[in-house]
């Protein structure tokens, strides 16, 4: 008799391969990106955007919107710091710094309701 080699295990997909997340895996990111967007700008909208955008629409949807939010804010950021020369940069500077803590706070809890969310102010960059 012959030994005979067991067959192969099954082969797994790789982890993060297409695979959507489950409602409340994508309401749960979707809030975290809210949130990070005020502790560091457009970093975590876009990483979100890119790495998650193909795991649900949820998800989706609130990545680009919180993305072009982000990417919006930084550029008033970068014409008030600019600004700042005259007077008015300052409260440039200010406001848009309390547009991101107040839009922010109130995307991130809408986000984790399963609502959708549309940041007022924003430029369409992507989608």
């Amino acid at each position: 008799m012959s030994e005979s080699t067991p067959p192969p295990p099954p082969e797994e997909p790789a982890a993060g391969t297409g695979a959507a997340l489950s409602p409340a895996d994508q309401r749960l990111w979707a809030t975290l990106i809210h949130i990070g967007g005020i502790f560091f700008g457009f970093i975590p909208a876009l990483v979100g955007y890119l790495v998650l955008r193909d795991k649900g629409q949820f998800v989706r949807d609130h990545t680009a919107t919180a993305l072009n939010f982000q990417i919006t804010m930084t550029i008033a950021a970068i014409i008030g710091s600019i600004l700042i020369i005259v007077v008015v940069g300052i409260l440039i500077v200010i406001a848009v710094y309390v547009l991101i803590l107040v839009f922010s706070i109130i995307a991130a809890v809408a986000a984790n309701k399963g609502q959708p969310y549309t940041y007022p102010l924003s430029i369409k960059f992507v989608s």
